[in-house]
């Protein structure tokens, strides 16, 4: 690969193209742990490096991570100090930051924080980075999760937007990652990331293709206390982002028919309006916020998926000339 094809791929200059790493923050993670460290094991394109953060576990995780680093070249382990109770949010992004100090990132062309209670196809990775290299736009990527019912035992899809790459498997190009300054260190980190992505021109997606497709073997939000509790994690957190109230009410109504019905749909609602009476922080970038809630009315006016076509198209002049400048090159 020379030069101008480097950069037109987004692998940095002293990097291997496809050279992945993966950062994966856990706490008490013994019940799924295995099927995710085989799963990864068997990758049809292994990591380079897998850094695993132990935040503290009192199960069987570290004895498990210490038999499996032995036996997977690519995999180190950094553990924290048990600060008592598992925290979603900050808590996972700090832990993620303390495995992102061991590395450096200029010798990878990809990043992924990886959660570390999934169970991936075999050519996950390989399929992300094929679909990276194809459109040197993508920023951000993923397949969609899956998850068994607890009431019918089906293996349902979970409810993610096209336009985001899921929290749980957050597949970065090294270069993108950087320019949006990595991740805020509060609830909806997941989100912010992908807006302020394609707030700079990049593509940020998942995408429901088969062979990408992956199993979440605890259910999104159901991480710390109980689902309810994980709903009104979520209001709060598009509250901090700065999400429309009317965009919301929308994205709250649509849900009513899911996981777990109509409860879910109340407690989001519940987290959002709730944090607004209280005055509580938002994240404090106006440009931001501005941009965030003209793509959501945007998306209210003509649908999601055109708004996002339309704007991604808007972005493309901002894109080339962010790869132009010093800091792209």
């Amino acid at each position: 690969m020379d030069e101008l094809d480097r950069r037109a791929s987004g692998v940095p200059h002293n990097a291997t193209p496809r050279r992945y790493v993966l950062i994966s923050p856990c706490r008490d993670e013994g019940a799924y742990l295995c099927r995710t460290l085989d799963s990864v094991a068997e990758q049809s394109v292994p990591p380079a490096l897998w850094i695993v953060v132990d935040d503290g576990s009192t199960d069987e995780t570290p004895r498990i991570l210490e038999e499996y680093a032995a036996r997977l070249p690519y995999l180190r382990v950094v553990r924290r100090h048990d600060r008592g109770h598992r925290r979603v949010g900050p808590g996972v992004i700090e832990a993620f930051y303390d495995g992102l100090d061991q590395v450096s990132l200029g010798d990878f062309g990809y990043l992924c924080k990886l959660d570390m209670d999934l169970d991936l196809p075999p050519r996950y990775f390989e399929l992300l980075m094929q679909r990276m290299e194809d459109n040197p736009r993508i920023g951000t990527t993923s397949g969609k999760p899956w998850f068994v019912h607890p009431q019918t035992g089906d293996l349902v899809p979970e409810i993610c937007g096209d336009e985001m790459s899921v929290g749980m498997t957050k597949f970065y190009r090294v270069e993108c990652f950087e320019q949006i300054g990595g991740f805020v260190r509060q609830v909806m980190w997941d989100g912010i990331d992908c807006h302020r992505a394609r707030m700079l021109g990049w593509i940020a997606e998942s995408v429901d293709s088969e062979p990408i497709r992956f199993v979440h073997l605890r259910p999104q939000g159901a991480s710390q206390k109980s689902i309810w509790a994980g709903r009104i994690r979520a209001g709060f957190g598009q509250y901090f982002m700065g999400t429309s109230p009317f965009y919301y009410l929308a994205v709250a109504a649509s849900r009513l028919r899911a996981h777990p019905m109509f409860i879910g749909s109340i407690a989001m609602l519940w987290g959002y309006f709730s944090s607004w009476a209280k005055g509580l922080p938002r994240y404090n970038d106006p440009e931001f916020r501005r941009f965030l809630r003209t793509y959501q009315h945007a998306c209210l006016r003509l649908g999601k998926r055109a708004a996002t076509a339309r704007l991604d198209a808007e972005q493309v002049a901002r894109w080339q000339a962010s790869r132009q400048s010093p800091q792209g090159s």
